[in-house]
């Protein structure tokens, strides 16, 4: 059953992936809705971009170590973080 949900957050950050990689014009592009994101946005885009590509083989690692419950919340915590992201209100 954990490897059920386990294929299911890693089809999650996938698609969190793919939208991260989708919306970059927009966080680093040049045209007039782009948001002329610096050094530390960049550091941080690439952090999440490997977070959400790293966090499967790192769930199904400890799974397969024994340790089912902490390598479900290591799979799990880019979908969370993108979540908890959502609820912070605009600076605007």
């Amino acid at each position: 059953m954990v490897k059920v949900f386990l294929v299911i957050v890693t089809i999650a950050d996938f698609a969190l992936a793919a939208l991260l990689v989708g919306v970059s014009g927009f966080i680093f592009g040049s045209g007039p809705e782009s948001s002329h994101a610096g050094l530390i946005v960049g550091a941080g885009y690439i952090l999440a971009l490997f977070a959400c590509l790293a966090a499967p083989v790192v769930g199904f690692m400890l799974n397969h170590r024994g340790k089912s419950g902490v390598g479900m919340a290591a799979a799990w915590l880019p979908v969370a973080g993108a979540l908890a992201a959502l609820m912070v209100p605009a600076p605007y």
